[in-house]
């Protein structure tokens, strides 16, 4: 008998995955589930829940449960809401410009860069503007690294530059000629009114003004950075969670690389 119950229920579950009209899954395929956080400015108790719940339904979600409420103050209530989603997406119709890097180890990087250069390569990072935040940038330039990735003061063909946060973009671009820099590293965490979008479009114009934008791959990381957004704004390419020093100098390796054939077979061809 419960194996019969059990083949029933079985048959009403959808299992189909389709590409074209994906939904978030929760429980089982296409079920739509989500959990969503967020605050309103009201005070907690059973009238906050009901307009917690209400404005989910709002959002066109059906199913919605306010699983969690808490006060923050007087006037403001924290909910943690699950719901189901009515709406797909078409998955393979989403384009995206992908990194495709094949990550080199510390050591296949410094032996590429000797190779090929001859030199050490010169890279200065900083967080720019008024962002406080120094996580980002010395996960990627500190010697010590992060999560068992050493970072670019460790790499032997590297001379690696942390000017650490609250740069601003005059003194980074400063910097970046004096040092006669191949990279550029900015890290940025998305502020505020997206003050974040004008400080990095600012330094892109600045390097652009002091005439070397074409002798420095520019590179900008944070917790929402994507690459298409950082292609957008200007950049060589942009770097999201996930990604740690060893993709970072694969990337810029590979590209001051690829720059360089591209200028001696112009060369040869003007000759």
């Amino acid at each position: 008998m419960g194996g019969g119950l059990y083949s029933s229920h079985k048959k009403d579950f959808d299992t189909t995955r389709d590409e074209t009209r994906l939904k978030p899954y929760g429980d089982t395929m296409n079920d739509g589930k989500v959990q969503l956080s967020f605050t309103l400015p009201i005070k907690d108790g059973d009238r906050a829940v009901e307009t917690a719940r209400q404005y989910v339904e709002k959002l066109n979600m059906t199913d919605v449960q306010v699983v969690y409420h808490h006060s923050l103050d007087k006037e403001f209530t924290f909910f943690v809401v699950y719901a189901s989603a009515i709406p797909t997406i078409d998955y393979s119709s989403i384009q995206v410009e992908e990194l495709e890097i094949e990550t080199m180890t510390m050591e296949e990087t410094d032996k590429f860069i000797e190779e090929k250069f001859g030199r050490k390569i010169v890279v200065i990072g900083a967080t720019t503007g008024t962002d406080a935040h120094t996580v980002g940038i010395d996960a990627i330039m500190n010697m010590k690294g992060y999560m068992g990735h050493y970072g670019l003061e460790r790499y032997r063909m590297i001379d690696a530059y942390n000017l650490g946060s609250q740069v601003s973009n005059e003194t980074f671009v400063k910097k970046a000629i004096e040092l006669n820099t191949d990279v550029l590293l900015v890290s940025q965490t998305v502020t505020q009114k997206n003050v974040h979008i004008q400080n990095l479009t600012e330094l892109v114009e600045l390097v652009e003004a002091e005439g070397i934008r074409k002798d420095v791959v520019l590179i900008v990381g944070g917790p929402r950075i994507t690459n298409d957004l950082a292609k957008e704004l200007g950049y060589d390419a942009g770097f999201g969670p996930g990604k740690y020093a060893d993709d970072v100098a694969t990337y810029f390796v590979k590209e001051i690389a690829k720059r360089q054939r591209k200028f001696e077979k112009s060369r040869r061809i003007v000759k």
